[in-house]
Order: C-alpha cells, then structure tokens, then sequence
C-alpha cells in the first residue's frame, strides 16, 4: 500500500524494480567503477550525481549515477551494464517506514516516562521533533539536513528509543521533509555517520528490499561492533523476508498488540529475533506497526552496550535472549522470536 500510494504521488520520481521494490526513477548505484568505466557511462547517457563520503568509514567504493535519457528504470540498467561490463550496477532502493506515521510530515507528541541514567543511541527515521515532550531531556544531534524537519513517524520512534531519559540521540533524517526519502545511498552514509560517531546500537524502522551496498554497508557496521536494531515490516506472515532486518546479525522485531498477540500485519520467518509493543497510543490518534516495537528493543540493547566492541551483536543477542518472555512455539517462534521483550 505505501508503495502504490508513493508512486501516485510521486510517479516522475518513483519507480519499481523487477520484484516491485520501490525504486529512485532514473538512479543507480555503482560500484568498482574504474576511470575508463565511468566514461563509458557517461557516454551511454549517465552522470556522476555525487560520491558517497563513506568510503574510508565503512571501506565501500560507491557512486551514484543519474540517467540524463529519462530511460525506463529497467532499460537504463541495461544500458549500465553494457557500458561497464565489469562493474556492479543495483537500483536506487527506497525504505519506507515499517509503521503508520508518515516520515516527511509533522509529528504529534507522544508521551515520556520517568528519567533514568543517559545512554547514546542512534536513530535512521524521519526527522524528529525536539519540542515532544518525551524528548525534553534529550540532547540531539542531526545528521542529514541543514534544518529540523519533523515526522510523526521518527517522533514516535525517537520517543519509544529515548522514553524521556536524558540521552543523546544521535538522528538522521533520511527525507528532510520531502515526500521522496528512504534512498539506499542516504542509509549507507547514515551508518557511516553513526560508525563515525561510535554510537553503538542503532535503531533502522525501515524495510526495503535486499540490496547489494546496503548489505556491504550492514556487514561492515557488524564486524566493526555496532548492534542494529531494526523492524521487519507489516506486510504480513507470508510475505518474503525485508530488509535490513533480514540480513545476518541484525536483530529483527515484530510487534505484539496491549494483549501481546502479534500483529496479524507483521512479518514472519527466520529474521524474527524479538517481538516488543507495536502500538502507540489508542483511538484515532494511535499508531500501529513493527517500527514502534524495534525501539523499545534498541533501547535494551544500548544498555548493555556503551561503546562499539567485537562481537557485540552476538553478544547483545544472547543477553536479549535471557531477559525475553517466551511466546509462542519453544525457543525461537517464526512469529515471536525468542519472546517477549518489555520497556
């Protein structure tokens, strides 16, 4: 539904791939592209838009190309790879959020718990609202655009991560306000910032499509001791596995309802670790989704991590594990998880 909807509003923009993932109509990301390459590709009709700064961060070699053709997505990527036969060419993925609440508009407010001692936590969401009042004690800092761009969605996630506690959320807004944001390319430089910044557990409320750099970046972010927290989506149990909350390592979490029965909307399989609260509020206003239960995940997470560190998700998940409530079919349910995890 968010795809479709997405694509009527935006249908200059807004594309899909083979598999019906949303995608940046007309850009690409590259990789391994040798000089003699890229003017291939600038012959065959396409432009260097920029060159992602995470490179010395997470290692990756990445660029983004523009079609100047306005080519079909399909037939500009088979004109990519015919330039440049040696070199990898993948879409422009786009992640949407994984709950109600859309990430370029303004948020409501949502409500704060009790102050407990600070932690460092990092955020890749919407832009969130500092005036909520369960950020108040919060210190933030941005990454991603010059000015605050509020969202109802990275508001109500930032509010379960921080929950009214005197942190330091470290948040990046991948749509500054625009209707169009969630790019791949903008993901891989939010992780880099958060490497950067050794802010070591991470929360991702957002699902896309397997792609080839992200999965680079995710891998690079793991081995270097950063844990990922992130939602598996609301596209229902036999719906095929999202990302990144598939990949390796990563933990994944469903959602349970104020009567800790899953989401019959949530995702299903291997890549579920946990399951956490995945409503917010009630009546009209209420929000619904796996983003809203990762966070109260990352936040467990990020007390038992203050600082990157080998090993750490394996780690982190193996204690996670001990303080899980079974739900569900013994050890690990495809719908549960390991169990329950509470605020």
């Amino acid at each position: 539904m968010q795809i479709e909807t997405l694509r009527r509003r935006e249908p200059r923009r807004v594309d899909i791939d083979p598999h019906g993932a949303p995608v940046l109509r007309g850009e690409f990301l590259a990789t391994g592209l040798s000089t003699a390459q890229r003017d291939a590709v600038q012959a065959a009709g396409f432009v260097v838009d920029r060159e992602t700064p995470a490179d010395a961060t997470l290692g990756l070699d990445f660029v983004v190309l523009h079609d100047t053709r306005n080519r079909r997505t399909s037939r500009a990527l088979r004109a990519l790879q015919r330039a440049a036969p040696g070199a990898a060419f993948t879409y422009q993925h786009l992640y949407l959020p994984a709950g109600e609440g859309d990430a370029a508009r303004v948020a409501t407010a949502a409500a704060p718990s009790s102050v407990a001692p600070s932690q460092r936590v990092g955020l890749i969401d919407g832009g969130v609202d500092p005036g909520d009042p369960a950020l108040a004690h919060a210190r933030i800092e941005r990454h991603g655009c010059t000015t605050a761009n509020p969202s109802r969605h990275g508001t109500a996630v930032a509010a379960r991560l921080v929950a009214g506690d005197a942190d330091t959320l470290y948040a990046a807004d991948l749509w500054c306000g625009d209707a169009v944001g969630g790019a791949t390319s903008k993901l891989v430089e939010a992780l880099a910032w958060m490497a950067r910044e050794h802010v070591a557990v991470i929360n991702i409320s957002l699902v896309g499509p397997d792609n080839p750099v992200l999965a680079r970046a995710v891998q690079a972010m793991i081995a270097r001791g950063h844990v990922l927290v992130s939602a598996v989506g609301n596209d229902g149990p036999a719906a095929p596995p999202l990302y990144p909350a598939a990949y390796p390592d990563v933990i994944g979490v469903s959602g349970v309802d104020a009567h800790d029965r899953v989401l019959p909307e949530a995702g299903s399989g291997e890549q579920v670790d946990f399951c956490a609260s995945g409503v917010v509020g009630s009546g009209r206003n209420a929000l619904r989704g796996t983003s809203f239960a990762a966070p109260i995940v990352a936040r467990k997470a990020a007390r038992l991590l203050e600082a990157p560190r080998t090993g750490a998700a394996a780690q982190v998940q193996q204690q996670l594990i001990g303080e899980a409530r079974p739900l569900g079919a013994r050890g690990r349910d495809p719908r549960y998880g390991y169990g329950l995890l509470s605020p």
